[in-house]
């Protein structure tokens, strides 16, 4: 077992976008397969988890890319288990460049579900099966509740049809984030030399559901990075079915222009 889990990978046409560079949906999946494997490795993967009738869900993750990497290059992509607090099990994420540099930071929050009453659980057998990789921090901060918004506006819909849709039946933690992707303007993420992303997720949402998506501007106030580059740009954006009325998500999306500028 590997108490931190390491893979390299070259990125190809299909994780890029028309600046060359990797897309925030294609960082969040390098990150979903590089934890799965690592859980596996350490015995509480799918087949185990499903074995006891639970499974892993991601509840929060912070991602912080201070370059997108090109077309071509080869990556490391590591990921480890972070501690845990009350339901919350924490989880670290890298992606380093050929030159060992972390040009990609991230924190995800998961949570034991039990499958048939489809509520998370306190799992003692997992917490003692998972490293708890003391000091070692790809952030600062296990990543936080996000506040509701009242000047939302609607931004267009999404219904979860068949390429949502994940092994557990509803539609996979990656796609909310194509589908903010897709109510974002698209030469502000094109341009977007640096990325912060802050996402809640708060229900699922099941095939054949439509869900609205609200968009609105962040406060001036709100930090973007350590700089305010020309092309900084702040949003938040919610995800919320047409039926239940109840969120499915709930994000923060900063971008920005090089820390140089």
């Amino acid at each position: 077992m590997n108490s931190i889990w390491r893979e390299t990978t070259t990125i190809r046409f299909a994780s890029v976008d028309r600046s060359d560079r990797l897309t925030l949906w294609s960082i969040f999946n390098y990150f979903q397969e590089a934890a799965i494997s690592h859980a596996a490795d350490l015995g509480v993967g799918r087949e185990e988890m499903s074995h006891n009738g639970h499974a892993w869900i991601l509840s929060r993750l912070s991602l912080f890319a201070e370059r997108r990497p090109l077309y071509g290059e080869t990556i490391e992509i590591s990921t480890w288990p972070r501690g845990w607090e009350k339901l919350f099990f924490h989880r670290d994420y890298t992606i380093r460049d050929a030159e060992g540099i972390a040009v990609i930071r991230g924190r995800g929050s998961w949570l034991v579900l039990d499958i048939e009453k489809r509520r998370p659980l306190r799992s003692q057998s997992v917490m003692f099966s998972l490293p708890p990789n003391d000091g070692i921090n790809a952030v600062s901060a296990n990543p936080v509740s996000l506040e509701a918004r009242e000047n939302l506006v609607k931004n267009g819909d999404r219904a979860a049809l068949y390429s949502d849709i994940d092994f557990y039946g509803h539609a996979n933690n990656a796609r909310y984030i194509q589908w903010i992707q897709d109510a974002t303007d698209i030469d502000v993420l094109t341009d977007a030399e640096r990325i912060r992303i802050d996402i809640n997720y708060l229900n699922e949402v099941m095939p054949g559901e439509t869900v609205e998506i609200f968009t609105a501007p962040l406060d001036e106030t709100a930090p973007c990075f350590a700089y305010e580059g020309r092309r900084a740009h702040r949003t938040s954006a919610d995800g919320i079915p047409n039926e239940t009325f109840q969120p499915v998500f709930r994000a923060e999306l900063r971008t920005g222009s090089a820390a140089s500028e």
